[in-house]
């Protein structure tokens, strides 16, 4: 089992602390409270989707022995208007690049990141729509 404690420092800020011992700042805007000192709660679930699905498409493609030398994954979120504005849409585009990356290696990746591995967008599927894409720069 998974655990993590939070716990208020001040105003709007928090520090989460993982069971693994790393911990991380949260805050909220100054225009509700907060002194914008750490990531908003709904940024880290963005930052989390990608961090899980870029660790399946690394592992993935390293085992297929492509020639791997970054991923980038730019997510974005649609929050709705009314509370608890939850995200309805999440759009997750990675660019992976390399040499002579196979594009069906980085597709085939990507899909079972998406579909089958990324346990953050099992967790989040049926509240948020989730679409995602990929790009593929091959270097020298």
């Amino acid at each position: 089992m998974l655990n993590a404690k939070v716990k208020w420092v001040d105003g709007l800020q928090f520090v989460g602390e993982s069971g693994t011992g790393h911990a991380i700042v949260m805050d909220g805007d100054a225009e509700v409270g907060g002194k914008d000192t750490g990531m908003r709660p709904m940024e880290l679930l963005l930052i989390g989707i990608g961090g899980c699905s870029g660790m399946d498409v690394a592992s993935i493609l390293q085992k297929k022995k492509q020639q791997l030398k970054g991923i980038d994954i730019n997510v974005k979120g649609e929050k709705s208007d009314t509370y608890p504005k939850k995200f309805t849409e999440i759009e997750i585009e990675f660019t992976v690049s390399g040499k002579d990356l196979s594009e069906d290696a980085v597709k085939r990746a990507v899909e079972l990141s998406m579909e089958k591995y990324c346990s953050v967008k099992a967790t989040l599927e049926g509240v948020a729509k989730i679409n995602f894409s990929y790009k593929i720069v091959n270097t020298a």
